[in-house]
């Protein structure tokens, strides 16, 4: 006996190491950020110092966003880090630090800035043009390179002193943060790279920065909130069952911790709780809903042709205080490598697994026509419909094949229903997908009506 329970407990023992196992490694990344449909999209800060100062340098900083979905809204990013050393600023173009700092012992000139630890943040549109740079004064906003490379990077010009003047003496600033506008982006160390050349227009020469150093920032969906932001609903022609969006996918209602979280949108008060004090803030206020989400895609399976399918997609914005500028929808499906025809949506397929498996798509609005999505009310909300060729080998509407795998909006993972809550075919019935059930039962009313009689 002492034997077993010996074995017993190393046997409870291994099995909570393995159970402390898994959850170490489940457990999101801290340092670095992972997605498994844009594996290397991060943000990069490049530093080039063109020219030395007699107490430092001058250096145009750009930030490049190389996530293929995932861009930077408004209000916009925030850039932070420390200096090596007694580093400050003397002047800025194209963008501006919140503040100032004690620069008490300075006499005559006065730095820009004199903080340790200096946020800075972009100028608005209209600045004056002796205030600006390329690409910069865009309030913040940075789009990906697959919806507008012309809009994908960010950059300002910054003069600081009291540094090194030479390549061995510049120290490089660390504990770099990037805000965009809230917390998700985790940014190494500075490294430095080789040196930026710049051409000129007609290509026939080449200049070059004095020094250059990046920075790597990537982001994660469990740092930026604790909470989702968006939630799929689903709807087919083959059965009356509209599957919501998960309860409380986003939050649960709760007047006594958080009162004022949502308002009814018949509610006599709703202006005055859109004008409250979180308008100028941008703390969110969603429409009282189950899910509490701020974004609903509803994905309805809406026509069967004899070789094509057709899929009818519908954003739904609850949010009664946020526009979302240049949005973007990633879908996952296995029939999406036989796309036929889009209405009202641009349209790119995303191939993170490589060009074999292009089951990944990313949808975004029309320049003019639907790429602002409105806050919560009659225009919040942005639809489309998609004409997709019929899967020889794999296509189904049974067990939910035609759902979406994974929905992204704006690059967060959205909740979807539990399969088991999928429409299913009229044929395919929880009664009729047991039939293993059934036949037992049928057994035991065999087996107790032959004991009755015996």
């Amino acid at each position: 006996m002492m034997a077993v329970g010996g074995g017993a407990s190393r046997s409870v023992a291994c099995l909570a190491a393995l159970l402390a196992a898994a959850v170490l490694f489940s457990a999101p990344a801290t340092t670095e950020a992972f997605d498994s449909l844009d594996p290397n999209g991060n943000i990069t800060i490049k530093w080039d110092v063109m020219q030395w100062t007699p107490d430092g340098y001058v250096a145009v900083v750009t930030m490049f966003n190389y996530q293929q979905f995932r861009h930077i809204q408004a209000p916009g990013w925030q850039l932070g880090w420390s200096w090596a050393k007694k580093e400050v600023i003397w002047s800025m173009v194209g963008a501006q630090t919140t503040e100032q700092g004690d620069c008490s012992k300075f006499k005559g000139n006065t730095p820009h800035c004199c903080k340790k630890d200096p946020t800075i943040v972009d100028l608005l549109p209209g600045t004056p043009y002796n205030m600006q740079i390329a690409n910069c004064c865009k309030a913040g906003v940075i789009n990906t390179f697959n919806q507008d490379p012309s809009n994908a990077a960010s950059s300002f010009q910054i003069s600081v002193g009291l540094a090194g003047t030479t390549n061995k003496t510049v120290k490089l600033p660390k504990n770099f943060t990037l805000k965009a506008p809230g917390p998700g982006y985790t940014c190494g160390r500075a490294m430095i790279v080789r040196p930026t050349k710049f051409f000129t227009q007609d290509g026939r020469r080449a200049t070059q920065a004095l020094m250059t150093w990046n920075v790597t920032c990537t982001y994660s969906q469990f740092l930026a909130q604790k909470t989702p932001t968006c939630c799929v609903s689903l709807s087919s022609f083959y059965n009356d069952t509209i599957v919501n969006c998960p309860t409380c996918s986003c939050g649960c209602q709760n007047n006594r911790t958080s009162p004022g979280s949502c308002v009814n949108e018949n509610s006599p008060y709703l202006q005055s709780a859109i004008d409250g004090p979180g308008k100028w803030t941008g703390q969110p206020l969603v429409q009282c809903t189950s899910h509490m989400c701020p974004i609903r895609i509803h994905w309805h399976v809406k026509l069967n042709y004899k070789e094509y399918w057709r899929v009818k997609i519908t954003i739904t914005n609850f949010n009664y205080r946020m526009n979302y500028t240049q949005w973007n929808l990633v879908v996952q499906h296995p029939n999406f490598d036989n796309i036929t025809q889009l209405f009202s949506f641009n349209y790119k397929p995303l191939t993170p697994y490589g060009s074999r498996i292009n089951d990944t798509a990313m949808f975004w609005g029309v320049k003019f026509y639907n790429d602002l999505l409105m806050q919560a009310g009659p225009l919040g909300n942005a639809q489309s419909e998609l004409l997709l060729r019929k899967d020889s080998v794999a296509f189904t509407f049974d067990k939910g094949w035609a759902f979406p795998r994974r929905v992204y909006f704006n690059g967060d993972n959205c909740v979807m229903p539990p399969p088991d809550a999928y429409p299913w075919l009229p044929n395919a019935s929880p009664l009729t997908k047991q039939p293993l059930t059934l036949s037992l039962l049928a057994f035991w009313i065999v087996l107790a009506t032959l004991l009755a009689y015996a």
